[in-house]
């Protein structure tokens, strides 16, 4: 019996590795979370079972405990299982206790890699987690940890210089901007990306001290990535450094 860990990637279908793709050609069965591409399942064959066990905030979900026992048992009936999750499975994913779990009931585990939308979002948008000159490192905190409570690490993580990137936050936007407000960093610069890598991706920009409104305004929701720090202004200056360019004697297209 075996279980297949799969990434999807950040939610452009196209983003999936291919490793993942040949393996979901060959599937028997797939428990597939909310934030999966629908498109990425038409390369499984037709015959393929496939299970919505999605999870998303605030809406009524498969619970981990139900999600555990259904790979137990599909693996027992179809010999193999496929666990599709969004991003990358060992990045706020749960995919270890997932595999953990399989192991405990004789069940063996291929783990295949994700793009993860820590920085593969970020990226997109057109802005670089670390810039030399800018930013040397970057923390990645969650907003939702097991007990649905803001990470305990983001305090720390305010305190440096780094790039500050966090998931499953923006239900906690209010809390996140009391923190970097408390250390006095309301100039800090922030970037929310909603559906990152989706034609409808919306991306916000401001700073610690005008985020709150801006968010609301543009009715900011969950899936977004936060990121903090002076390389979330990078993009817009970027665009003015371009349109200077083009503009410039001799360099228009």
């Amino acid at each position: 019996m075996k279980l297949t860990l799969i990434g999807a990637g950040p939610g452009d279908p196209d983003l999936i590795t291919m490793k993942g793709i040949k393996a979901l050609q060959t599937a028997k069965v797939v428990l597939y979370d909310a934030l999966v591409h629908p498109a990425i399942l038409d390369n499984c064959p037709e015959d393929c079972l496939k299970i919505h066990v999605g999870k998303r905030f605030g809406k009524v979900s498969c619970g981990q405990d139900e999600i555990n026992k259904l790979i137990v048992a599909s693996a027992e009936q179809h010999g193999e299982v496929i666990r599709l999750k969004g991003g990358d499975s060992f990045i706020f994913g749960r995919g270890y206790e997932e595999i953990e779990y399989a192991a405990q009931h004789g069940i063996a585990s291929e783990v295949i890699p994700g793009i993860s939308s820590t920085y593969a979002v970020p990226a997109l948008a057109g802005i670089p987690l670390t810039s030399r000159g800018v930013s040397e490192s970057f923390w990645v905190v969650t907003g939702t940890t097991k007990s649905h409570e803001l990470s305990a690490d983001l305090p720390w993580a305010a305190r440096s210089s780094a790039t500050v990137v966090i998931l499953m936050g923006t239900h906690k936007l209010e809390e996140i901007v009391a923190i970097y407000t408390s250390l006095d960093k309301f100039d800090e610069s922030v970037a929310i990306i909603q559906n990152g890598s989706l034609p409808e991706q919306k991306i916000v920009l401001g700073t610690i001290g005008n985020i709150l409104p801006l968010a609301k305004e543009a009715d900011v929701k969950s899936p977004a990535v936060i990121v903090i720090g002076k390389v979330a202004a990078l993009p817009g200056l970027s665009y003015q450094k371009l349109e200077e360019i083009i503009g410039q004697p001799n360099l228009k297209a």
